[in-house]
């Protein structure tokens, strides 16, 4: 596993970096900007989703085993997922100040 994720850190760096000395002085920071936040911005809603289908597959079990604690549990699972939704929402927010302010 571990050399799994430092094979895959290397061939990220090894890919941008390409983007990064193909400009010249003052080139093209833009595109690589947009590579940046649309990397970080699918990293983010890719575990955010992660997340929410851990949290659904925990309700349903719940659910499941007691099905009187239904109402209760649906409520918590909701709420749960607004705040997961809110982290994509704020990775959005961050990669649009990234990519248009920066």
């Amino acid at each position: 596993m571990k050399i799994a994720k430092i094979l895959f850190t290397t061939l990220a760096m090894v890919l941008v970096a390409s983007v990064a000395f193909a400009s010249e002085a003052g080139g093209d920071v833009m595109s690589a900007k947009a590579y940046a936040t649309a990397l970080g911005m699918g990293i983010a809603a890719g575990l955010c989703g992660i997340g929410q289908g851990m949290g659904v597959k925990g309700a349903a079990e719940g659910i499941a085993r007691n099905p009187e604690a239904g109402g209760q549990i649906s409520t918590t699972l909701i709420l749960g997922l607004a705040f997961i939704e809110s982290l994509a929402i704020y990775a959005l927010v961050v990669n649009l100040i990234l990519l248009f302010v920066m």
